[in-house]
């Protein structure tokens, strides 16, 4: 080959590598751009008077006196909305009962003239009048229907409308006073969050419906000024209100909830942070790894060292080989059947079977990895220790396993992060998801929450799903710090281990 064209294929081949590496950077800042930035609204965010109130009564977080007095200050900006929910109360009250009353005063008076008709008839009275008490007495009984009809729209047009109108406005500020403390906590408290205040308050000034009526279409969202079915009423003036007095009666101020990581969740992470899912994880990933270095690098260092080629080592690659690309639901349903049914190391899901399935999924990609990095090892390391009368096994480990040791962190790296982001094995093996913090003994017979199971769960099976958006992003903010942390953490051991190496 050509010099000229060597030179050619080189700057090409150096060019690609150029653009591979800036396609690789630019999809990566793609994908964790929109996690940074949405996680971190889990940690930094306006809160409410709701959230500072959640933290002093949840956490015992904050100074009450200090509290109190902005709530007293809240409590008066709030009160006008509950005074128009009670005066439309009594007004829809009102006009019920001088509904009721005229129609039961149509009913007397159709029975009297009833009554009337049946003796004039038996007193042998005149016909006519006889049809004019029967007309008087069938117009009254249509006035009374009418009025029924009427208080029955009432009912319509006001209370069920009055009755979904309460019900939002308690999801934006909670309970009304002088109401029963609610059972759940999610309902004890209003938004905490201002950007979910600003949604809450567009679900009270606007009501929603879905337009079906074209049938090759799909539904159409069509919103409609809640306004309008309250046009006359003492809560006209409601809504206006709200828009103009929102931050008076929510006080929205920015928080760093640093918290968000070392607190536990409250009512299915409605409030709280994520605790036990970050230890969880740690405990799962630390699990595995335990497990699966001394086996992965025992049997590389065998393969190496001490195995005879042949069609078994052969056939034992060629396993190696696959089970490092099976899929990773299998191993979670092999480590459901073996570890907790057949060989039973917990009663029922635990950290211990979790891991132990983890270290079988990450076990190829160690494997392979010690070998490769084994096998770099100049062959004159091994020679020069046998030379100097070293036996085989003083020579891989004081030789041949030092010098292999960045290559072989470099596989445990990788594995370290499949081991803590992967969801499918830890489902039917350690995963729940709802949990308290474990104590470390209690890693060999109970689950626990972990944060790639919850993130999915949250996302998939959380009947609040839109109102935790921050939790979920939260959450994969947090697993993939971690993941890179302890890849840091990895990195810089093997850069150390490497330098010691170069002496």
């Amino acid at each position: 080959m050509r010099l000229e064209t060597r030179k050619l294929l080189d700057k090409a081949f150096s060019g690609l590598g150029l653009i591979a590496i800036a396609v690789m950077a630019m999809a990566l800042l793609a994908i964790l751009t929109p996690i940074i930035w949405r996680g971190s609204k889990a940690f930094v965010f306006r809160g409410t008077i709701e959230h500072r109130r959640v933290m002093l009564e949840q956490f015992e977080r904050g100074n009450p006196e200090k509290f109190n007095r902005e709530f007293e200050a809240v409590t008066a900006a709030r009160a006008p909305i509950y005074d128009m929910l009670t005066a439309f109360e009594k007004e829809t009250a009102d006009l019920e009962v001088s509904l009721e009353a005229q129609e039961d005063e149509k009913k007397e008076r159709s029975k009297a003239f009833r009554t009337q008709a049946r003796t004039l008839k038996k007193e042998g009275g005149s016909a006519e009048e006889v049809a004019r008490l029967e007309a008087e007495e069938d117009r009254l009984k249509e006035e009374a229907k009418a009025l029924k009809e009427q208080a029955r729209a009432l009912s319509e047009t006001r209370e069920e409308p009055f009755d979904d109108l309460v019900d939002t406005i308690q999801e934006l500020f909670g309970p009304m006073p002088g109401q029963k403390t609610p059972v759940l906590v999610r309902q004890q408290y209003g938004q905490t969050r201002w950007d979910r205040t600003l949604v809450k308050l567009h679900e009270v000034m606007y009501e929603e419906e879905w337009d079906y009526s074209n049938p090759d279409a799909m539904g159409i969202l069509v919103e409609s000024p809640r306004i309008e079915k309250f046009r006359g009423t003492a809560l006209e003036d409601l809504f206006q209100y709200l828009e103009e007095n929102l931050e008076a009666m929510m006080v929205p101020r920015t928080t760093f909830y640093w918290q968000f990581i070392t607190d536990t969740s409250k009512d299915s992470h409605i409030f709280g942070g994520i605790w036990p899912e970050v230890l969880g994880t740690i405990y799962l990933t630390l699990g595995a790894m335990i497990f699966a270095i001394p086996m992965g690098v025992i049997a590389a260092i065998y393969l190496c060292e001490y195995a005879k080629e042949g069609r078994v080592i052969s056939f034992l690659r060629i396993c190696i080989s696959t089970l490092a690309g099976v899929p990773s639901i299998v191993f979670g349903l092999f480590g459901l059947a073996f570890f907790l049914n057949t060989i039973q190391v917990s009663d029922s899901k635990s950290v211990l079977a979790g891991s132990l399935t983890l270290s079988l999924l990450i076990l190829p990609t160690i494997i392979r990895s010690s070998e490769e990095a084994i096998l770099a090892v100049p062959r004159s390391y091994k020679e020069a220790a046998l030379g100097l009368g070293a036996g085989r096994w003083h020579t891989v480990m004081t030789v041949i396993l030092p010098a292999a040791l960045p290559g072989i962190l470099t596989g445990i790296v990788i594995s370290m992060g499949r081991a803590a982001g992967e969801t499918a094995p830890i489902i039917f093996t350690a995963a729940v998801s709802v949990g308290a913090p474990l104590k470390i003994w209690e890693t060999l017979s109970q689950p626990t929450p972990a944060l790639p199971w919850n993130i999915y769960n949250l996302c998939t099976e959380h009947e609040a799903v839109d109102e935790i958006r921050h939790v979920q992003y939260g959450m994969v903010f947090t697993l993939v710090a971690i993941v890179l942390l302890l890849n840091l953490s990895a990195i810089l051991m093997r850069a150390r281990i490497s330098k010691k190496l170069r002496g």
